[in-house]
């Protein structure tokens, strides 16, 4: 698991925001549950059918993603790539 990842997504905003991934708008949620030890996220592009979705377990195994029905890649890439739109929190 990269750094960059790790770093990446416990920076995310937690609740619900847009952002950019491949030049493709996105709906994402992110949720933190047991004390910021499980961050689940949920993102949706807006004009298309792609879904991104995975748990990521801080404390396991120095941070264990658990990918929903996709690759550990996919969402690895979504997450160290996304851009998050300023100013429209959802």
């Amino acid at each position: 698991m990269s750094l960059n990842f790790k770093d990446k997504i416990s920076q995310l905003p937690t609740g619900s925001f847009y952002c950019f991934y491949k030049k493709k708008k996105y709906l994402l949620t992110k949720q933190v549950y047991s004390n910021d030890k499980i961050i689940k996220i949920y993102a949706k592009e807006l004009k298309g059918n792609d879904i991104v979705s995975g748990n990521y377990f801080v404390t396991i195994k120095n941070g264990l993603l658990k990918p929903c029905e996709m690759s550990d890649k996919k969402v690895i890439d979504f997450v160290t790539h996304l851009v998050v739109e300023e100013g429209n929190s959802k």
